[in-house]
């Protein structure tokens, strides 16, 4: 009586997505694996110019003593051949006697031994080249470190002469020429002081005295020598007397100057 008014639902299924669509069909392993690869190249550090060398020569020298060592087993199986063939070249001579001209077997031996010796010194040729490869390595990597090494020396002069102000630097030294000289002027002024202070006349007197004494006790006449030798010691010391006088206004000018 009524309408049927019910209606077919249909059921939408998602679609199927493949391996090579689905950045989620890793497995678990791989995609720990990619995760991290990832933060190993985010987080590695840039290597410079001098790793990068060291690594190439690194690698050089294993590429370079792995061929040497191929050809030196190579050169020492040629070696053998070598033996070998000149041993049935003897032999096949003995066989053919005075007909070995035309013995094709001998002649073939023959080529056959040019042919090993010619395949043996262009071994040992490319050896050589290959030993030169690793000592141009060696040589690039040296080059490189001294680059390094002379970049980095540079940097700290530049860094250096950045934070030494030339006119500070001017004035550090003046200043320290200038305390230089008033200490020296100080210290010529104590030296004559303390010559003043110690150079007293009653122990030269004192001195002279002992000085006969000893003298006398060893039965030395000095008397006769000793006569006159008053007079000279005074006008000496009056002459060291006038010059420190003079000396003196000179050296409190230039410690005035300098203060």
């Amino acid at each position: 009586m009524f309408p049927n008014l019910t209606r077919s639902r249909t059921i939408r299924r998602p679609l199927q997505q493949t391996a090579s669509s689905n950045p989620f069909s890793y497995s678990s392993n791989e995609r720990e694996s990619k995760v991290t690869e990832t933060m190993k190249s985010w987080f590695e550090k840039k290597p410079t110019a001098k790793d990068a060398a060291r690594k190439a020569k690194r690698q050089t020298q294993r590429e370079v003593r792995s061929s040497q060592r191929e050809m030196e087993r190579e050169s020492r199986e040629l070696d053998r051949l070598e033996k070998q063939i000149m041993l049935e070249l003897k032999q096949r001579a003995k066989k053919a006697g005075n007909n070995g001209s035309k013995d094709t077997a001998l002649t073939a031996l023959a080529k056959q031994l040019v042919q090993v010796r010619q395949q043996r010194e262009k071994l040992q040729a490319t050896k050589a080249h290959i030993g030169a490869v690793g000592m141009h390595a060696s040589s690039m990597a040296s080059q490189v470190a001294a680059a390094s090494a002379i970049g980095s020396v540079t940097q700290a002069m530049g860094t250096a002469n950045g934070a030494m102000d030339a006119k500070e630097t001017m004035k550090i030294m003046q200043e320290f020429q200038r305390e230089n000289e008033r200490m020296e002027v100080k210290q010529e002024m104590m030296d004559d002081a303390l010559i003043d202070a110690f150079d007293n006349d009653e122990v030269t007197e004192e001195a002279d005295q002992v000085t006969q004494q000893v003298l006398a006790e060893l039965g030395v006449e000095m008397d006769s020598k000793m006569v006159g030798l008053d007079a000279p010691s005074q006008k000496l010391q009056q002459q060291e007397q006038e010059a420190l006088e003079d000396a003196l206004p000179d050296l409190k000018a230039r410690l005035n100057a300098l203060g």
